[in-house]
C-alpha cells in the first residue's frame, strides 16, 4: 500500500485524537507546529455564536458540532445556542486555543483584546470590510493586526470563510455542510475563502478526502509561505492544492514552495488570465499583479500549474499517489481497454506537450504473446477488450525501461475485469479511469484506493493527471542559480550604446558602432565602417527615444555619404516631445519611468546624436529582455521576435538569475522551428544563447534602479547570437525599485 493510501485509510479511521473524545498530545513523530493552536486546537471559543438560524455565527457553531475538543459559546446576551449554554464574554472562558470571531468587523479589535485577556493564542477573523473595501478598512485592519501582535495571538483572515480539518474534525467555517466532509490526505491553501470550500467539495466528488482546507482572505499573519511549510512538515498531507489570486512577497512564496516541492506535490492554479484585477482587489484586498509572471514563478518554483480548479483536483488525485523521482523525460504508457477512449488521452497528451515512447521490441513481444495479434501494441496499448491477461500487459508495460507511468482506461463491465487484481502491484506508477454507472465507480474508486491506484473520471482528467505527473517530475528536475545583491546602480535610463557597453562588460555581443555627435563625424564612421560600399545602419542616438523604428529613427542599407545625408534629414526631423509621446504610447510595465524621463529632459533637449552600426550577418531574430516584477522581483524574457514571431507561442519567462540549466531551459522551451533555424537561418546555438539570457539576468539583479532591459531584436547568426537594439529603463533618481 502507498503511503497516500494508508494515510488515507487511517484518516477514513478517524485520528487517535478524535477517537479519544478529545484533542489530545499527539504522535511523537509528529512534532507540534506554530499553526497547530489554530488548525488542531484542543479548545474552541466562537464569539458570536447565534441561536438565530441564517447568521453566520450559527452556522459557525452547526459546522462544528463534531469538533470533539473543549467548545465555548460566547454571546453577550447570553442564553443557549443549539442546547449549549454561551458566555457572556470571551473572558469567561479558559484554555481557550482558537477564537473563532463570528463578530461584525467593528467589534473585531474589541474581541481580540478579550482573546488576549483569556489567553487565546489563535483567532479566525471571519468579518469582512477591511483593507478590501477601503481607506477607512485599511486602517481599522491595521488596528486589528497591532491587537494581535502585541497579544502574541496568531491571525487567519481577516475576510475568510475560515478553515476545514476533517481529520481532527476542526471544522471551522461558517458552511455547516464542511462537517460531513471525509478526512484524507490532500490539504488546500486558497487566498479566497469562497474557493476553499469550492476545491473541498471537487475533492469530495472525486472522491478524495481533505487533510486541510485553508482560506486566507486578507491574510493579515497566515500567509502562503507560513501555510507551505507547515504542510510540507505534515506528514499526513500527500499533495497541495494552492489557489493565488495575488502575491505580495514573491520571494518569500517561491522559497516556501521550493522548500515544499522538495518533500510533496504541490498544483496551482493562478486566477486573472483575464482582466480581473478590480474585482480581485476588492474581493481579498489584493493586487492581481502579472498573470504570465506569477505562473512562470510558480512553476519555476516547482509546482505543477494549471487552468481551472476541475485541472488541479485531477491533477491532485493523480499526484498524492503518483510521484516520480525529478527528471526531464518521463515516459508515458497507455494501456486501454476500449481504443477510442485511449485515442483520446493520446491526443490530449500530444496537446499537452508529451508524446508516448514507442515500447521497446522486448516488451512488444511479451505483449504480443498476451493479445490478439489486430490489436495496437507499440504505446498506446489496446488490449481490444478487458481479458484475464489484463494484468499480465499492465506488467509488461510497467516494466518496460522507457516508461516511468502508466495510464489506463477501461469501461466497468461487469465481469471483465478485476482492477484491484490487475492494477493493485503496479500501485504508485499506474493511474486509472473508468466509466460506468456512480454507484460501481464508487465502489472501484475506495478498492483502488485502499491499494494506492488513483482513480479519475474519465479520459480527460486521466490525460490531466498523466501531465501532471509528468510535469511534477520536469519541474523539479531544473537547479537555480543563488540570488544575487543588488550592489550596483546606472544612475539612469542609457541610450542605445552606452547600454550596448554595459552588456558587452558581462560578455554579451553587439555589432561593431561608432557615436557621432554631429554630421561631420557621423561621415567619418561611414567611411571607417563602411568601407568597399559596406552598408551600415545609422540610428538616432537618444535615451528618451526607446522604440526608434516608430519614429522613424532607424535606416538600414546606408551605403554612401548621399545615402547618409538623407537619413541624417530624417533623424533631425523627429521632434523629441513626439518621440516621447510614442515611446509612452507603447509603454509596458516600465511605462512610469519613461514619462518620468520625458517630464524631466524633454525641455531641455541636448543636441542630436547618431549611432552607426555595422549590418549585422541574416538569421532568425528574437525578443531577450528583463524587467523588475512588482512582487517577484527581476525576471527574464525569450521569445521569437521579426517574422519568427509568426509562429505563436507565449514568451518565456524565468525568475533571474538564471543557472545555466535555467536558462538553456528557456532556450530549448522555444519553437521547434526556431530553434532548428526558421526559414533557412542558422540554428540557434543553445548555449550561447543562454549566456546571453544569464547575462541579462545578472545585470537586472546587480542594477538595483534597473526597471527594464530589452534588446530586441537579438539575432541568431552563423557566428551566434548578436544584439542589434538595446535599451535600458532605469527609475528616476531617488526612486526604489520592487527587490
Amino acid at each position: 500500500m502507498s503511503a497516500a493510501s494508508t494515510a488515507d485509510a487511517r484518516a477514513r479511521g478517524g485520528s487517535p485524537r478524535a477517537a479519544r473524545g478529545r484533542p489530545g498530545p499527539r504522535d511523537p513523530r509528529d512534532a507540534r507546529t506554530p499553526l497547530d493552536a489554530m488548525f488542531r486546537p484542543a479548545s474552541i471559543a466562537v464569539v458570536g455564536a447565534s441561536a438565530r438560524e441564517g447568521k453566520a455565527g450559527h452556522a459557525m457553531v452547526q459546522a462544528l458540532c463534531r469538533f470533539p475538543g473543549t467548545l465555548h459559546l460566547v454571546n453577550p446576551r447570553g442564553g443557549e445556542v443549539l442546547g449549549r449554554t454561551a458566555l457572556p464574554s470571551l473572558r469567561e472562558a479558559s484554555d481557550v486555543d482558537l477564537a473563532v470571531l463570528v463578530v461584525p468587523p467593528d467589534a473585531v479589535p474589541g474581541a481580540l483584546e478579550d482573546a488576549r485577556d483569556a489567553g487565546v493564542r489563535a483567532a479566525v477573523v471571519c468579518a469582512g470590510g477591511f483593507a478590501e473595501s477601503g481607506p477607512d478598512g485599511a486602517r481599522l485592519q491595521e488596528r486589528v493586526v497591532r491587537v494581535a501582535r502585541e497579544a502574541g495571538i496568531r491571525l487567519l483572515g481577516p475576510n475568510t470563510s475560515g478553515f476545514m480539518n476533517p481529520v481532527d474534525r476542526t471544522t471551522a467555517n461558517f458552511m455547516p455542510a464542511v462537517a460531513d466532509l471525509a478526512p484524507g490526505t490532500v490539504s488546500v491553501v486558497a487566498q479566497s475563502g469562497g474557493v476553499n470550500l469550492a476545491l473541498a467539495f471537487l475533492l469530495a466528488r472525486a472522491g478524495v478526502g481533505l487533510r486541510l482546507g485553508v482560506g486566507l482572505g486578507n491574510a493579515v499573519d497566515v500567509d502562503f509561505p507560513e501555510l507551505l511549510d507547515h504542510l510540507a512538515r505534515d506528514e499526513a498531507t500527500t499533495a497541495v492544492g494552492l489557489h493565488v489570486e495575488g502575491v505580495a512577497d514573491g520571494p518569500a512564496l517561491v522559497a516556501a514552495l521550493r522548500r515544499t516541492t522538495a518533500r510533496k506535490p504541490v498544483v496551482a492554479f493562478k486566477v486573472g488570465r483575464s482582466d480581473v484585477a478590480e474585482f480581485a482587489q476588492s474581493h481579498t484586498g489584493a493586487l492581481t499583479g502579472s498573470y504570465a509572471v506569477t505562473r512562470a514563478a510558480l512553476q519555476q518554483a516547482g509546482a505543477v500549474v494549471v487552468d481551472s480548479l476541475e485541472e488541479m483536483v485531477a491533477a491532485l488525485v493523480a499526484l498524492r499517489a503518483v510521484r516520480l523521482p525529478a527528471g526531464d523525460r518521463a515516459g508515458v504508457g497507455l494501456l486501454t481497454g476500449q481504443a477510442g477512449p485511449g485515442l483520446v488521452v493520446a491526443d490530449a497528451l500530444g496537446a499537452r506537450g508529451i508524446a508516448l515512447p514507442r515500447l521497446t521490441d522486448a516488451t512488444q513481444r511479451r505483449i504480443a504473446e498476451l493479445l490478439p495479434p489486430l490489436t495496437f501494441q507499440a504505446n498506446p496499448v489496446d488490449t481490444g477488450r478487458p481479458s484475464p491477461t489484463f494484468g499480465d500487459v499492465l506488467g509488461a508495460v510497467v516494466a518496460d525501461p522507457r516508461i516511468d507511468v502508466v495510464g489506463v482506461y477501461a469501461l466497468d463491465e461487469p465481469g471483465a475485469l478485476d482492477p484491484v487484481a490487475a492494477l493493485g502491484p503496479a500501485a504508485g506508477r499506474v493511474l486509472f479511469a473508468s466509466g460506468g454507472p456512480a454507484d460501481a465507480l464508487a465502489e472501484r474508486r475506495a478498492a483502488l484506493g485502499d491499494v494506492g491506484v488513483p482513480v479519475l473520471a474519465g479520459p480527460g482528467d486521466l490525460a490531466t493527471g498523466l501531465a501532471a505527473v509528468v510535469t511534477d517530475a520536469r519541474v523539479r528536475s531544473v537547479a537555480d542559480a543563488p540570488p544575487v545583491a543588488a550592489t550596483r546602480t546606472v544612475g539612469r535610463t542609457l541610450d542605445e550604446h552606452d547600454a550596448k557597453t554595459l552588456l558587452e562588460s558581462y560578455g554579451v555581443r553587439t555589432p561593431q558602432r561608432r557615436v557621432a555627435a554631429d554630421r561631420a563625424q557621423a561621415h567619418a564612421a561611414l567611411a571607417e565602417l563602411g568601407r568597399d560600399g559596406v552598408a551600415v545602419v545609422v540610428k538616432v542616438l537618444d535615451a528618451a527615444v526607446l522604440h526608434k523604428s516608430d519614429v522613424g529613427g532607424v535606416h538600414v542599407g546606408v551605403r554612401d555619404g548621399a545615402g547618409l545625408d538623407r537619413a541624417l534629414d530624417a533623424i533631425d526631423a523627429i521632434d523629441a516631445i513626439d518621440a516621447i509621446d510614442a515611446v509612452d504610447a507603447v509603454a509596458t510595465e516600465a511605462g512610469g519611468a519613461r514619462r518620468a524621463t520625458r517630464a524631466s529632459g524633454a525641455a531641455t533637449r541636448p543636441a542630436r546624436r547618431y549611432l552607426l552600426e555595422e549590418l549585422a550577418a541574416p538569421g532568425t531574430e528574437l525578443i531577450v529582455g528583463a524587467v523588475r516584477d512588482a512582487a517577484f522581483g527581476p525576471v527574464v524574457l525569450l521569445g521569437p521576435g521579426g517574422v519568427a514571431a509568426e509562429l505563436g507561442g507565449e514568451p518565456v519567462l524565468r525568475l533571474a538569475p538564471l543557472s545555466v540549466e535555467r536558462s538553456e531551459e528557456m532556450v530549448r522551451a522555444l519553437p521547434p522551428a526556431v530553434l532548428a533555424g526558421f526559414r533557412g537561418a542558422p540554428p540557434v546555438d543553445v548555449p550561447a544563447l543562454a549566456a546571453v539570457l544569464r547575462a541579462v539576468g545578472q545585470v537586472v539583479c546587480e542594477h538595483a534602479d534597473i526597471t527594464e532591459l530589452d534588446l530586441n531584436p537579438v539575432r541568431i547568426t552563423a557566428d551566434g547570437p548578436v544584439v542589434l537594439d538595446a535599451v535600458v529603463v532605469a527609475a528616476p533618481r531617488g526612486d526604489t525599485c520592487p527587490t
